[in-house]
């Protein structure tokens, strides 16, 4: 029954809509065929849109996992001090917690002719709309993924080969590629592809600066929202925006083949070297510095009296955007979708994972609940969105928090699915038969024993859920409307009228929001661990 329940809602919220998104590129004036595709290819300016995607992408993609992995590297395999390795934590964390539109603005704030940053340096570092704009916002933005990636699969290096390595007289850069690059070259390449393609189907950040610099996702947004929308021409730009996401998943099965396992796993202390912790721990301060001093003006210029020219502090601008109604209603209603999206996503996903993990379901049936978590981690949030609005545009789902939330669900399923999955694993496989022994049926093991073994997972799912349905613009740009605005959409509007000391003011409070929701995830399951030694 869960099983059906399962793959009901995804035949229903993920097959129907990518399908009737496939069916329509393909519809014509005289019929179907392939004039769509023939067109937008032969379409100059989106041409030029994809190309610079794939550009500004691929070289952010390259920048972030080299950052990510010497991040990585220092906080598991240099003698850093503790604090440090936590402040490069924490500090990775903080883009995070923001919605991708606010990047561009911080950015605009602290690089501008008139920014934080310019003013400190005495001259403007670069030119901030365009290329240079969107790649350190792909950067700042792709980083923190990459980085948990790579972080989580160095923690799995044995240690001990380093050692073996530098007794048998190898040098650094030989004993380097042979204990740490040549065991991670798998994750490596997956963090190279996160990193291309959340850069490449990104709304946020080009909405703010990309300027005349035109990719794909913002080519998108001006089909479908401009004064004609264009149905057909949509459906064939968000059909070529999954392509990279295909690639790469066909990518990442090749790499699958250069991973190896240890026959056995040795906690080993590394030998002193300050010359490589000096270098890594610079280089992390630089980064982390770096971060947080882009996003230091958003918590800056709302509390100043007309920045950068008047910086008199006042909590005007903060007092105005708390008893504004309009803007109080529309970060209820996020609030309000980031709890039910957390809330019944949080069920989905665990109850995927107990159906996969926990009973004798056919192969067939576990493999395909696979596929459907390999398929929403590679479909980009603004091509789901829009197959949704096609989908259900005669419907009563449309303009509801209903579709916000189930787009949201069905986007960011894969990751607490596979967190869910992993957790249930790792319990004892004789729980269930113990509990039939003694009379207990399926469902109250599963209540009374699975479930509290692994409520720190629970919360976790639910932490992520609600964190990233707070954050998210691109997978609900097209189904807001100005009665379910949230936060991130009401940016984007204010942006028009350049109200900037509210954008940040509705930013704050999406980070102040996260960070609590983040703070009480990590105590409920500080609490549970305690208790359960």
């Amino acid at each position: 029954m869960i099983f059906l329940v399962v793959a009901i809602f995804f035949i229903a919220f993920l097959a129907a809509p990518l399908l009737i998104l496939l069916a329509n590129s393909f519809v014509t004036g005289q019929g179907s065929g392939l004039s769509n595709y023939i067109e937008v290819l032969g379409d100059k300016s989106v041409a030029a849109a994809i190309s610079n995607s794939i550009q500004v992408s691929a070289t952010a993609a390259v920048i972030t996992t080299l950052l990510a992995f010497m991040l990585a590297y220092a906080v598991n395999c240099t003698k850093m001090c503790n604090g440090l390795k936590m402040l490069i934590k924490i500090g990775i964390s903080i883009p995070m917690l923001l919605p991708t539109i606010t990047y561009g603005f911080a950015i605009i704030y602290s690089f501008g002719k008139q920014g934080l940053l310019t003013k400190f340096f005495g001259m403007e570092l670069f030119q901030i709309y365009g290329f240079n704009g969107l790649l350190m916002g792909y950067v700042i933005y792709t980083l923190p993924s990459a980085f948990l990636l790579l972080n989580n699969s160095f923690g799995y290096i044995d240690k001990k080969f380093i050692i073996v390595s530098t007794l048998m007289g190898d040098d650094f850069f030989r004993s380097f590629i042979n204990t740490i690059l040549r065991p991670l070259i798998g994750t490596i390449g997956g963090a190279l592809v996160l990193s291309f393609i959340l850069s490449f189907t990104d709304f946020g950040i080009p909405a703010s600066v990309g300027g005349t610099y035109n990719v794909i996702a913002t080519q998108l947004y001006q089909v479908m929202l401009g004064s004609i929308p264009n149905f057909q021409s949509g459906s064939v730009i968000a059909v070529l925006m999954l392509l990279p996401a295909i690639l790469g998943v066909l990518f990442l099965n090749y790499l699958e083949r250069f991973n190896f396992h240890y026959d056995g796993f040795s906690v080993t202390e590394l030998p002193d070297n300050k010359l490589r912790d000096l270098a890594f721990a610079f280089v992390s301060v630089v980064t982390v510095t770096g971060i947080i001093s882009v996003f230091l003006v958003m918590f800056i210029a709302p509390l100043v009296k007309n920045y950068p020219y008047d910086l008199t502090f006042t909590t005007q601008f903060i007092q105005q955007a708390l008893f504004s109604s309009a803007l109080l209603d529309v970060y209820e209603n996020s609030v309000f979708v980031a709890i039910i999206s957390a809330v019944l996503g949080t069920l989905i996903a665990y109850s995927a994972a107990i159906i996969n993990v926990r009973t004798l379901m056919s192969k067939r049936a576990k493999i395909s609940i696979d596929l459907f978590s390999m398929i929403t981690n590679s479909v980009p949030g603004m091509v789901l969105g829009l197959a949704y609005l096609l989908l259900f545009n005669a419907s009563d789902l449309k303009g509801t928090f209903m579709i916000i939330i189930l787009c949201n669900i069905v986007h960011f399923f894969t990751t607490p699915y596979l967190m869910a999955k992993n957790s249930l694993s790792k319990l004892n496989p004789a729980w269930e038969t113990t509990g039939e022994l003694m009379g207990d049926t399926w469902i109250k093991t599963i209540i009374r024993v699975i479930i509290p073994n692994s409520v720190a997972t629970i919360v976790e799912m639910f932490g992520y859920y609600f964190i990233n349905t707070m954050v998210t613009i691109s997978a609900i740009i097209f189904l807001v409307t100005a009665r379910t605005s949230v936060v991130t959409s009401k940016i984007k509007e204010l942006q028009h009228f350049a109200n900037f000391n509210e954008i940040f003011v509705l930013s704050i409070l999406i980070f102040v929001t996260n960070i609590s929701i983040k703070i009480c995830c990590d105590l409920v399951n500080q609490k549970l661990t305690s208790d359960y030694r």
